[in-house]
């Protein structure tokens, strides 16, 4: 079953080389909601073949383990594979308090802006 337009939990947008992943819910805590999330961003790796991807969470407020555990996988896949990176970028004061709690910001790659994180690929 497909969720009625304009209730997707994120869109994904092609930025010249690099696939965009903007989430557009607040909070990403549902665990329904968040395993669609990761079937949809593991098949951008997995099916579509795409290797440098940008996850902004700048319209996020709350993350729970399982989103975390989903960036971690996204990172795991893109770190098999030549050329590839995961950027973070939108982070807000919050969602950087948590991933500083957990370490996470020692393993991921984030920048401020969308415009940053781009950089990081040139």
């Amino acid at each position: 079953m497909m969720d009625p337009v304009g209730t997707q939990p994120f869109i994904v947008q092609q930025v010249e080389k690099f696939t965009v992943v903007e989430f557009r819910q607040p909070s990403l805590m549902d665990p329904v909601v968040l395993e669609h999330i990761g079937k949809s961003l593991y098949h951008l790796v997995d099916m579509e073949d795409r290797r440098k991807i940008v996850l902004d969470f700048e319209k996020v407020q709350y993350l729970s383990s399982q989103a975390i555990g989903i960036v971690l996988t996204m990172n795991k896949k893109l770190a098999a594979l030549p050329h590839s990176k995961l950027v973070l970028c939108g982070v807000g004061e919050k969602l950087m308090q948590l991933i500083k709690i957990t370490r996470l910001d020692k393993i991921l790659t984030i920048k401020p802006s969308q415009k940053e994180a781009l950089k990081v690929f040139a």
